[in-house]
């Protein structure tokens, strides 16, 4: 008898859907990872969240999502996705859902960028009114992935983050760029990651610490790129290959968890 398809659940980023529809015309987002893992084998689907909304209300979809089907499924998160898939991640029924969560430049503990956003009124109130007239949520998105939001959150979500990551796979992938490593696209990373670290956010992505995007407990991986990395092909990046590492480290037995 031939084994079932592993289903697979994508989560985007903010802006991912609107990026991902861009891809007719040159620009990518995640479909280097869904074309591999479909030719693997997988049942691969996008889960259709509105990635502007805030953490909350698209944990409430994925955990709905995971709930619908009773087969098992792998979750690929990247950046704000990684927090929805957390905090769905919580609640038992969806964790029994769930083989491994593999979290891709995730601002666990907050963005820098995001703080500086939401400092500037004007800035947090267009990025609000460009979302709505786009249909993908409102500034809650935005302001969900600030530092003191954050923090907040995973202070209070402790024990049972600790749990999670204590009875089921999570893999941390976080990365960081450099002038080595910021080739084409990644060169427009390039300024920011030099304002974060000039601001003591340390090694970064151009969007998110290094330290933001691991959950204690978990097992992490730490590879060169941006935040754009482990999504979108291009000039000396290979996503499919970071996806295989995190994929190897969540289901290889001697690799063992983080400190």
């Amino acid at each position: 008898m031939t084994a079932a398809p592993r289903r697979v659940l994508l989560v985007y980023g903010l802006m991912g859907d609107l990026v991902a529809a861009l891809h007719p015309i040159g620009l990518d987002y995640m479909h280097p990872l869904r074309d591999w893992l479909a030719a693997q084998g997988d049942d691969v689907s996008v889960v259709a969240l509105r990635t502007a909304e805030a953490v909350s209300a698209n944990a409430a979809r994925l955990r709905a999502v995971l709930l619908a089907d009773p087969r098992p499924a792998l979750i690929v998160a990247h950046s704000k996705g990684g927090l929805e898939a957390l905090a769905a991640l919580l609640d038992p029924e969806a964790q029994a859902r769930c083989l491994g969560f593999l979290a891709m430049q995730s601002p666990f503990y907050g963005s820098p960028v995001a703080d500086a956003v939401v400092a500037a009124k004007p800035l947090e109130a267009a990025a609000g009114g460009l979302a709505r007239l786009l249909g993908i949520g409102s500034e809650e998105g935005v302001r969900d992935l600030t530092t003191g939001a954050r923090r907040l959150w995973m202070a209070a979500a402790a024990e049972p983050v600790a749990r999670l990551v204590a009875s089921l796979p999570v893999v941390c992938l976080a990365t960081e760029l450099d002038e080595a490593h910021a080739r084409g696209r990644e060169r427009l990373h390039l300024a920011a990651a030099r304002w974060m670290e000039k601001r003591g956010h340390g090694p970064n992505d151009g969007l998110v610490p290094v330290e933001s995007a691991l959950i204690p407990g978990a097992r992490h991986l730490v590879l060169p790129g941006s935040h754009i990395a482990t999504v979108s092909g291009g000039p000396g990046r290979d996503p499919v290959a970071m996806l295989r590492a995190g994929l190897a480290a969540m289901f290889s037995a001697e690799s063992p968890p983080a400190a």
